[in-house]
Order: structure tokens, then C-alpha cells, then sequence
């Protein structure tokens, strides 16, 4: 199936950038909405060159409208990584509630299926492992990270209310930790930090005792299941990642592997209301969505180790 007219917020960023490329692969239209705060032009300046591509600057926090057709929204804005969210908290709160409302209220106007993207990190640090969609999770509702936290779990209260009162054709995902290449290396999140890090031969710092889980998946897999669940009917919630769980410390580790570095580990102090596990039942995603990740980690780490080699052109 192929969308003839495809909107993506945040499209600019780490994730909207691998969409709107693989959605303009597929055959669509893509119009990118996006105000590069926590992006670059730099990101799409590949796609501006393709008709089938537009670019639109704008604030989702704010009303905006796409002219036309659109069967399609991908909504994925939002500050996502330690250093955004954490230095602009009341944006992301506003990206949360006013970027998904206004998101929901364009896919309303055109009669499209739209995709929320919500995080693994509406399950705080969980006391279900693995975790499942029917889990409510264990948020701190008033911690540093509740930001982010709290904005998604909004957005995600929100878009089950346009569908149930206003018959929005909407979908949820959750998505679990993500790399892959055109990550920023200063985002603040774990792998572009090692990977920055071996690669100038500093020591990796890990937080606390690095025995702490998580669950990576590259990028090129998430986007196969966000477009999966663009194409399906179904409402969600669904857990997008891989179900691969590997500790903190192991993710150094293999970084330094695939990069061959000679740097060292230091461990650095824990960060507050940092999760003990995470990992993804992707059950539903495998039995709705037919999808489930294909890219091991030791071959994403060495893409994406490949890729941050070599000098950047923008």
C-alpha cells in the first residue's frame, strides 16, 4: 500500500528523516513539517531535490495546516533525547499536548490515518518485565524525565479520545530505544555517546553500575514497523523495538568492538529515575503488524560506526 500524500512532523529529525525517505521510496508524496529546534536543515537537504518532496517550517506546537490531500500523518514531533527535553521542559510538555492535538485535528480535517508516536518511556522503571502494552506502568510523575514522560503519556490519552469521540483513524506505537546513522552525537543518548566517545578514543562513560537493560533496535527495522502500522487499521498501543536485551555496560562494550577503539569504561554517577529494565513484548506487533526486527546489534552498531567515520558533508 502505498500513501499518496504523506505528512510527517518532525521530519527532520534522527527518526522523520529515515520516514520521509522510505515513504518517498515507496512511491509518495511526503510533506515535512518540522521548525529544526531540535534538528537541521541539514538532514533533508538529501530530499529537497525530489518533486515529491516539501518542506514546510512550522511549530507543532502551534495551529498549522497542510493544503490538500493528505491520506497519511505520521506524527513524531517532539524533543526526544536527554539534552532536548531536559533543557526546554515546558516544550516538550506543549509538544506533547498541543503538537498531537493539532496533529489529530489536520488527520480530522483530510480523513487520514495518522500514527502517534508514544516511548517505551510511558512504562517509567517497570515492574512488569518484559513489558506488554496492557502494563500502566511506574512514572514519576514529578521527576526530571516526567517531562517527556508525561508529555506522551497525554499524547497518547489524548489520540484514544479523538478516536473514540471524533472517529479519528488513529494508531499508537511505542518505541523502544532506537539507533542508527544521522544521530546526533551530542543528543545525550546512550549510543551516539559512546559511539562519539570511542571514536575520539575517550573513555565511554556509563551511569551507575551500567548493569542496568535496554533493548536497541536500528532504525531502518522501526521504520518498517511504523509504516506496517500506518498501513494497518490498528489502534494500538503497540510496542515497536527488539526484544534483544543487553545491559549498559555490554552496549559500551560492543561499541568499542565495532569500533576498535582502545578507549577505556568510566562510570559515572547514576542518572535520576533512570529505568532498571526495559524491554519490549512485541507480541501484538508480530501477530497484528506481521513485523519484527531483523538487524542484529552487532551489525547496526557497525553500520552506524561505518557511517559516523567518515567526514560529514552537509
Amino acid at each position: 500500500m502505498t500513501f499518496e500524500r504523506a505528512v510527517v512532523t518532525g521530519g527532520a529529525g534522527f527518526l522523520g528523516t529515515h520516514v520521509c525517505a522510505e515513504l518517498l521510496r515507496c512511491g509518495s508524496h511526503v510533506v515535512c513539517v518540522d521548525d529544526f529546534r531540535t534538528s537541521d536543515a541539514g538532514n533533508v537537504r538529501g530530499l529537497l531535490d525530489n518533486p515529491r518532496f516539501e518542506m514546510r517550517v512550522a511549530d507543532v506546537i502551534e495551529p498549522f495546516d497542510v493544503p490538500g490531500t493528505v491520506d497519511l500523518v505520521l506524527h513524531l514531533a517532539c524533543p526526544a533525547s536527554p539534552v532536548d527535553y531536559l533543557g526546554m521542559p515546558v516544550d516538550t510538555l506543549r509538544a506533547g499536548a498541543f503538537g498531537t492535538l493539532h496533529a489529530l485535528e489536520l488527520a480530522l480535517r483530510k480523513n487520514a490515518r495518522v500514527v502517534v508516536a508514544s516511548t517505551s518511556e510511558v512504562y517509567g522503571d517497570p515492574l512488569q518485565h518484559p513489558q506488554r502494552e496492557t502494563y500502566w506502568g511506574n512514572v514519576n510523575p514529578i521527576g526530571p524525565r516526567s517531562v517527556y514522560d508525561e508529555a506522551k503519556r497525554f499524547g497518547e490519552a489524548l489520540t484514544t479520545a479523538y478516536r473514540r469521540e471524533r472517529g479519528v483513524q488513529a494508531g499508537i506505537v511505542r518505541i523502544f530505544n532506537t539507533y542508527g546513522p544521522g544521530m546526533r552525537p551530542d543528543d545525550g543518548r546512550m549510543v551516539p555517546t559512546f559511539l562519539r566517545q570511542a571514536l575520539a578514543g575517550e573513555p565511554l562513560t556509563v551511569h551507575g553500575t551500567g548493569d542496568q537493560t535496554r533493548s536497541l533496535c536500528y532504525v531502518d527495522d522501526l521504520v518498517r514497523g511504523l509504516l506496517a502500522m500506518a498501513r494497518s487499521t490498528e489502534p494500538g498501543p503497540v510496542n515497536l523495538g527488539n526484544p534483544e536485551e543487553v545491559t549498559v555496560l555490554e552496549v559500551a562494550e560492543r561499541v568499542i568492538a565495532a569500533t576498535g577503539s582502545r578507549s577505556a569504561i568510566r562510570h559515572v554517577a547514576p542518572m535520576a529515575d533512570d529505568p532498571r529494565r526495559r524491554c519490549p513484548d512485541i507480541g501484538l506487533a508480530t501477530k497484528r503488524l506481521g513485523w519484527w526486527p531483523e538487524v542484529s546489534l552487532r551489525d547496526g552498531l557497525r553500520a552506524m560506526a561505518d557511517r559516523s567515520a567518515r567526514p560529514l558533508v552537509d
